[in-house]
């Protein structure tokens, strides 16, 4: 790409009715929605793939998640299966095990999560905890058997 196919983005003539759209991108969504039985799961299922634009719908009821696979925008997925069955839907919260470097602690756990996940949280304080501050570490090795000037109490 050349300098010259970048002028026609800075310098919009038109009026802002562009007939052209940007196509979205292919994306895969997940849903927590409660299911109970099979009519709920059969129910989920319709409202999703009656949207346009959704290539794949996959519903794991044990785990009450929804994955949905097409060119759709995932606020819109969430409110359609709220509006269409009635449930509480909201986007997948959960990440694998593995992944968070605390898994047990205080907001992170969760006992409703399926076997294997923890939820999903960017919070400072949890990664507060891999961090320990000056003062702590001065004090930790203030009584260490490592630091030779270390005062020993007995």
């Amino acid at each position: 790409m050349g300098v010259l196919d970048h002028f026609p983005d800075l310098f919009d003539c038109s009026n802002g009715g562009s007939k052209l759209k940007k196509r979205k991108q292919l994306q895969t969504v997940e849903i927590k929605v409660k299911m109970d039985c099979d009519g709920c799961e059969r129910r989920v299922k319709k409202a999703v793939e009656a949207m346009k634009g959704v290539k794949q719908v996959d519903v794991e009821r044990k785990a009450n998640k929804v994955t949905v696979v097409g060119y759709v925008e995932p606020a819109k997925v969430v409110a359609r299966v709220a509006h269409r069955t009635g449930k509480k839907a909201e986007l997948w919260p959960y990440v694998p095990y593995d992944v968070v470097a605390h898994p047990y602690a205080p907001g992170v756990y969760d006992r409703k999560a399926p076997a294997g996940y923890v939820r999903n949280v960017e919070d400072t304080q949890i990664s507060q905890l891999a961090r320990a501050s000056s003062t702590e570490v001065r004090y930790t090795t203030a009584f260490s058997d490592e630091n030779p000037t270390a005062c020993a109490i007995m």
